[in-house]
């Protein structure tokens, strides 16, 4: 065996340990993040409506926030709300109306203030429904990082010779 088959045997030994120990790492990264996204807003206690969800989504009526779905629907809920209170405009176009008006404005700042507070809530609803989805795939990702390990150290070994003589 020449010493590129040893260098190219050690290489895949390294990278396919490395693997195997990343694997199962994942594993428990992306089931914190899937007990963050059902915790967190049902600490934060939201729970949506009891009445007046878009047909889409009552099956959410009246249910405590506790996963991606979940949140989804109530971030559709506030944006609608939202969109109908601000006339279809953002914060940042409200913010503008009520500097050019003098900043004096108390309908103006008050709407200012419920677009900052929905449009915030909103964000971090729709940060959990993402971040739902981003966990999915970490967590199926460790299988196969685990399973290229399990192939590439076998396959590493095949390279390397198993005793200290030269051919």
């Amino acid at each position: 065996m020449n010493g590129s088959h040893r260098r190219a045997g050690a290489l895949l030994g390294t990278v396919g340990t490395a693997l195997l120990v990343a694997g199962p790492v994942m594993v428990p990264r992306g089931r914190h993040g899937r007990k963050e996204i059902r915790t967190e807003p049902v600490a934060q206690k939201i729970t949506s409506p009891d009445h007046g969800l878009p047909a889409e989504l009552a099956a959410h009526t009246g249910r405590r926030v506790g996963t991606g779905p979940d949140a989804h629907a109530c971030a559709e809920f506030i944006k609608g709300n939202l969109d109908r209170a601000a006339g279809g405009r953002a914060y940042a176009e409200i913010t503008a109306e009520l500097h050019a008006a003098g900043g004096d404005d108390e309908k103006l700042a008050a709407l200012r203030r419920t677009a900052f507070t929905g449009q915030s809530l909103r964000a971090s609803l729709m940060s959990a429904h993402q971040a739902r989805h981003l966990t999915t795939p970490v967590t199926g990702l460790d299988a196969a990082l685990t399973g290229g390990g399990a192939a590439l150290v076998p396959a590493a070994g095949a390279l390397t010779p198993c005793s200290s003589h030269r051919s």
